[in-house]
């Protein structure tokens, strides 16, 4: 008879890596869409002119950050995640030490929303990083459902 696993590895949630990759798309669309819903909602209140600036530098800095900034980190948790075997924990789908980076920005966020910063300007900020991760979610999205047969793009 085997021996019980301890009981940290009995509770902990173990998922494949095609789990893997559907949690991180999900998560990252569902934040993505989630600032974006925000900044639209504050635009809304705006004159119609400024609104539509703020929106268009948004979309443009959502492509930056997109192609420049996100593309890269999904990259890296790609690499991470494809190579694994069996069933890891369902938060795996980033680094543990990433954990802190994202609790920092949740931090920022909530300083940012209630900072006296106009809406009008933070819009560009949120609608740039919520496209982006929203856009970045496609790849992880792409990967789960054909994997890919030989290394990353």
């Amino acid at each position: 008879m085997e021996p019980r696993p301890p009981l940290k590895e009995r509770w902990k949630p173990g998922v494949s890596k095609s789990v893997l990759l559907l949690i991180a798309g999900a998560v990252w669309m569902g934040v993505g869409i989630g600032l974006d819903l925000l900044a639209w909602s504050w635009l809304r209140r705006e004159p119609t002119a400024p609104a539509l600036l703020s929106a268009a530098l948004g979309i443009a800095a959502a492509l930056v950050i997109h192609h420049f900034g996100f593309l890269r980190i999904v990259d890296r948790n790609l690499g991470r995640i494809r190579p694994m075997e069996g069933r890891r924990c369902a938060f795996a789908f980033i680094p543990p030490k990433s954990y802190l980076l994202i609790a920092v920005m949740i931090l920022m966020g909530v300083l940012l929303r209630r900072s006296p910063i106009p809406k009008l300007y933070l819009a560009p900020l949120y609608i740039g990083i919520g496209t982006a991760l929203l856009l970045s979610s496609i790849r992880y999205w792409r990967h789960a459902l054909t994997p890919p047969p030989g290394p990353l793009p």
